[in-house]
């Protein structure tokens, strides 16, 4: 990608910053630059003013081999700069895919080492849920317990419009969501089997999923006002429908197995790791599974990284998984008002996660 000067400095002036490292690889000086970081030159650098490093130029100029040698020195993959542009975004906008190839490698590898160092999650033994009828005092506590751990469940939220809103002005769930909870909805009823969604939000997808009348339909959601919402729009009458109130962590080895699963809770990528470990206990042979994929909104290659991360992690546990892309158009005007902008991309990669029968992979 490339720099521009800033209105108080020259060209000359921003690169007065540089080391002799990032002299070498933006004047295309690939020995004299390969010969400094074998001599252990700091890769890691960046200077103050754009804060570009050594690897964001080199991949901003496509040049694998430097870029290769800087990755092996311990060069940060996800450095960001005063844009908050990777070497990978770099890379991308100035059309250097076989660069942008080895930088998605090398923070996939990085993002299953990390996993692996950080272990598996441990569950908290299971509870009995909270059936949607009920007004069991024991359950209200364990509620009121779980809340206290998670600070979005503390929180105050607020349905405005058709967004759901937390304390902090930031979005939970929006209207514009609705064409793309349809498309999963649609997928995960094909079957017309038995239907899991952690997360109700708008209930969007549940609208939709209750539409499609799949044999059964089972909710769960953590938040009390959410929940007071689902009961005040009705959805513990309509057949089918089983309301769980409590934490996930908490109920899931209570409710049973399914044929569908979808999970979109307010949340990070460190609680779908999570609950990807439960999959194989709670998903049929046979069975799809999705997720709401808005995991790092900001960069296309971070998101690819996070996909291809999902996937091989998914592959150990015995999944298939493939993303379809879907396009998107969302207007600037829908996020007026809103303080975490948690989806950018005109592209939405829908996750279709499949748990194979046994001896499929055989059969094949």
């Amino acid at each position: 990608m490339a720099s521009t000067a800033t209105s108080t400095a020259t060209e000359a002036e921003l690169k007065a910053e540089y080391t002799p490292l990032m002299h070498a690889i933006e004047d295309g000086k690939n020995e004299e630059a390969l010969k400094l970081i074998a001599d252990r030159a700091d890769v890691r650098d960046q200077e103050s003013v754009r804060g570009l490093s050594p690897l964001m130029l080199a991949a901003g100029s496509g040049n694998l081999d430097v870029v290769s040698a800087l990755l092996l020195a311990g060069a940060p993959w996800n450095a960001l700069d005063r844009k908050g542009y990777c070497a990978g975004d770099h890379a991308l906008l100035n059309g250097h895919q076989e660069v942008v190839d080895v930088l998605v490698n090398a923070g996939v590898q990085a993002e299953l080492i990390f996993k692996a160092l950080r272990g598996k999650s441990s569950l908290p033994p299971a509870k009995s849920s909270r059936p949607a009828s009920g007004t069991d005092d024991a359950a209200a506590a364990a509620a009121a317990t779980e809340s206290e751990a998670d600070p979005y469940l503390r929180s105050e939220v607020r349905y405005e419009g058709d967004n759901l809103i937390d304390d902090r002005e930031r979005g939970v769930m929006m209207e514009w969501e609705k064409p793309l909870m349809i498309a999963h909805a649609k997928e995960l009823c094909a079957s017309g089997g038995d239907v899991l969604n952690v997360g109700f939000g708008l209930g969007l997808i549940d609208t939709a999923i209750a539409e499609l009348g799949p044999r059964s339909h089972t909710i769960i959601e953590a938040h009390p006002q959410v929940y007071q919402r689902m009961l005040d729009l009705g959805f513990d009458k309509k057949p089918g429908v089983r309301i769980v109130f409590g934490r996930w962590q908490d109920v899931i080895y209570d409710i049973g197995t399914f044929d569908s699963v979808f999970f979109d809770t307010f949340s990070d990528v460190n609680d779908l790791d999570e609950f990807h470990d439960v999959l194989p206990i709670i998903l049929r042979d046979g069975g799809l599974y999705s997720f709401f994929n808005g995991i790092t909104p900001d960069s296309l290659f971070f998101q690819g990284v996070a996909c291809q991360t999902i996937q091989i992690s998914l592959a150990e546990l015995g999944f298939t998984t493939e993303f379809e892309p879907v396009d998107l158009d969302v207007s600037e005007d829908e996020w007026q008002g809103i303080s975490n902008r948690y989806f950018r991309s005109s592209t939405y990669y829908l996750p279709r996660i499949r748990k194979p029968r046994p001896g499929a992979a055989s059969a094949q």
